[in-house]
């Protein structure tokens, strides 16, 4: 299949319409997760438009503290608004753990250089209370809840990880699978795709035919696809995706700022 044609501009104009599905930030997810001493707030990335998504989504789902705060890779859109937790330190928490591979650790040693090492803060400054803990390709807790890394590739040589929670898949940054991650994926109920464009993949993201082409090999029960473009307007790509669960048996679907899915872990 190749794919569906792109979109004219006018997803552009679409996008700028209060409450529109083409209206997207950065591409992040966070779990609510209910323990014995109450509910934790587990993010995964926080892009350089976080803050704009934590105002409008935060006061609407009642969500306060941010417990954990997990990395998928060392690019802008997944760590470019750690700054902005400092809104959180200062004034809700103490601090926020930090859950990151130790290539992107050293990323940040340069990129936020004053987190990492507040020392070199001047007195009276306020910045990001942060607890870095690094993480491995291998399972982790937080917080009472265990995470699978997923390593993919995100462009030639660049690995990033997505990361699976109960029967949940995540993966937002990929432009190829490792074989050795497949196993990792078996009888995911839920799958969260990267799906930048409608006619074909870039060098560094799944485009639809491609990411149609992993559902296909991974076969979850339900999927769900992110990080889409301007080129992807919203109600014409479900239209198209909601013909193949009558050809193909195929639930998938692309996802939308402000998206709340129920499931349990």
């Amino acid at each position: 299949m190749s794919g569906m044609a792109p979109e004219p501009l006018h997803v552009c104009s679409k996008a700028v319409e209060p409450g529109n599905k083409n209206r997207r930030l950065n591409t992040s997810i966070l779990i609510r997760y209910p323990r014995a001493s109450g509910t934790c707030n587990i993010l995964i990335d926080a892009g350089k438009f976080f803050y704009h998504s934590a105002l409008q989504w935060f006061p609407s789902f009642g969500i306060r503290a941010l417990d954990a705060v997990i990395i998928t890779h060392s690019h802008a859109d997944a760590i470019g608004g750690l700054d902005d937790l400092r809104d959180w330190t200062n004034n809700v928490q103490t601090n926020i753990p930090i859950y990151v591979a130790q290539r992107d650790f050293e990323v940040m040693k340069k990129t936020h250089y004053y987190l990492v090492d507040t020392s070199v803060v001047l007195p009276g400054a306020a910045v990001s209370e942060l607890q870095f803990n690094i993480m491995h390709e291998e399972p982790f807790v937080v917080l009472d809840l265990q995470f699978t890394p997923l390593p993919v590739w995100h462009g030639s040589g660049y690995r990033s990880l997505g990361f699976r929670f109960g029967n949940i898949c995540y993966i937002s940054d990929v432009s190829d699978i490792p074989e050795e991650t497949y196993p990792l994926l078996k009888d995911c109920e839920i799958l969260i795709l990267d799906a930048l464009r409608p006619d074909r993949s870039s060098s560094t993201h799944f485009g639809l035919p491609r990411s149609l082409e992993e559902v296909r090999k991974i076969q979850p029960k339900r999927t769900l696809f992110t990080g889409m473009m301007h080129l992807m307007d919203h109600e014409k790509v479900n239209d198209y995706l909601l013909k193949l669960m009558e050809t193909e048996g195929l639930d998938v679907q692309l996802s939308y700022d402000g998206l709340r899915i129920p499931v349990m872990l």
